[in-house]
């Protein structure tokens, strides 16, 4: 493993707090198993409290303010958070020097800050996760022409701003690119589930609650994550009422697992269509948890259509040999191609008879899961993807301190070449 004794690296995260956001999880614990020295700027919440007492984990956390609803409310959002986090971050760099600055997006918001970092000699890395123009246009169907030009112009304020960016895909790499970022500086980190979690979670697969699901029920659907706008959560309980009433299959029951903006939406929507008694919603659960139930369930389901977006819930389905159905865009595809089956776009009808011919083919389904599950233990694991985080890390914090020695500025990818060349 990449060795960061002496190095001090600072997050910051804005729309979720350390306690929720899985990939800065993920990213502290590798920093801290490198030796590194970790600050986290974040705001308050219930969820931090496992993490506010780990050795070499500094927590700075702010109150945070109201989720926006609206377009005008989610500006309010951000700048109330960037209000908050500037001082703390000051307040963090006085006290102790800070070698690399990751700033966690969206929002594309924080290139003053960025700057501001940069002229305190600050290293500043950019952990890029969605793209705000594509977020907006998913959840508004109809954001004005406007608004989407500021959006790309905020990107490229960011990319001008920081040393280097990581991003979950190849398509958000491009979109960096495009944003102005040097190719030599974006780096593709995914956002792969831990092996650890998964091994324990295969050796003892279980739906804890209510536990008469297998006694009800031959067949078990899951759908996980958060349920935002974007995320089309409805389209799972359209396939429910299609599978259920349509084709007359009470056998199968759907696990609805997780939380978000949508939430009290689809309760209602699966009351109205007469499926309580088929679709279940177990709520948020850790990541072991998860992944047990996942473990247990026949069929995984996804239905984004956004073909940016990297679907973490994908990963997570194969990582316990979980074989899926979903729509067929550009990154799905990259991720499940040969460990599910993969329809047209906005096709629930297709969706829901390509999940009931799974149901019914379990040495397919064993098939499709061997081939998720070692996909994700070879490529996509995180401690597969930590590796080239830790490295970006390493070289950053090297080349801006030679920069503070007064020695002549290298670009952190030279600087990478030269620390595993051992020059």
């Amino acid at each position: 493993m990449t060795d960061l004794h002496g190095v001090h690296v600072a997050a910051m995260v804005q729309n979720v707090s350390l306690g929720v956001d899985g990939r800065l999880r993920k990213q502290v614990d590798s920093l801290l198993s490198a030796g590194c020295q970790v600050s986290v700027i974040t705001r308050r919440d219930d969820a931090n409290e496992p993490w506010r007492n780990r050795p070499g984990l500094t927590l700075l956390e702010y109150r945070a303010p109201v989720d926006g609803e609206s377009a005008a409310g989610h500006v309010r959002e951000y700048a109330a958070s960037l209000m908050r986090q500037a001082p703390r971050l000051l307040q963090l760099h006085r006290r102790e020097r800070i070698d690399v600055l990751q700033i966690c997006q969206p929002p594309d918001l924080y290139f003053p800050m960025a700057e501001l970092a940069r002229r305190l000699g600050v290293v500043v890395m950019l952990d890029q996760r969605d793209l705000m123009p594509e977020t907006v246009a998913q959840r508004f169907s109809s954001a004005p022409a406007r608004a989407m030009q500021v959006l790309h112009w905020l990107e490229r304020r960011t990319q001008a701003h920081v040393d280097a960016s990581l991003t979950v895909n190849d398509y958000l790499r491009d979109r960096l690119i495009s944003s102005g970022g040097a190719p030599e500086s974006i780096h593709v980190v995914r956002n792969g589930p831990v092996l650890d979690r998964l091994e324990r979670a295969h050796e003892a697969p279980r739906l804890p609650t209510p536990p008469q699901i297998r006694r009800d029920f031959s067949s078990v659907v899951a759908w996980a994550g958060k349920m935002g706008r974007q995320d089309r959560v409805e389209d799972v309980v359209r396939v429910a009422e299609r599978v259920v009433h349509s084709w007359g299959r009470g056998d199968v029951v759907f696990a609805l697992i997780g939380d978000g903006e949508c939430l009290d939406e689809l309760r209602l929507m699966v009351d109205e269509l007469g499926l309580r008694e088929n679709v279940w919603f177990p709520g948020w659960l850790d990541d072991l948890d998860l992944y047990r139930h996942l473990a247990a369930a026949d069929v995984g389901i996804d239905t984004s259509l956004q073909p940016e977006v990297t679907p973490v819930k994908a990963m997570e389905y194969l990582g316990v040999g979980l074989p899926l159905v979903a729509y067929d865009v550009q990154e799905t595809r990259r991720l499940a191609e040969g460990a599910g089956v993969l329809v047209t776009p906005g096709d629930t009808d297709a969706l829901a008879r390509e999940l009931v011919g799974l149901l019914d083919r379990p040495m397919e389904r064993v098939r499709l899961g061997r081939v998720g599950r070692e996909r994700v233990r070879s490529q996509l694991a995180w401690e597969r993807q930590s590796e080239v985080y830790l490295e970006t890390i390493a070289g950053l914090a090297a080349a801006g301190r030679s920069v503070t020695a007064g020695r002549p500025q290298r670009s952190p990818a030279a600087a990478r070449t030269d620390r595993s060349s051992g020059s």
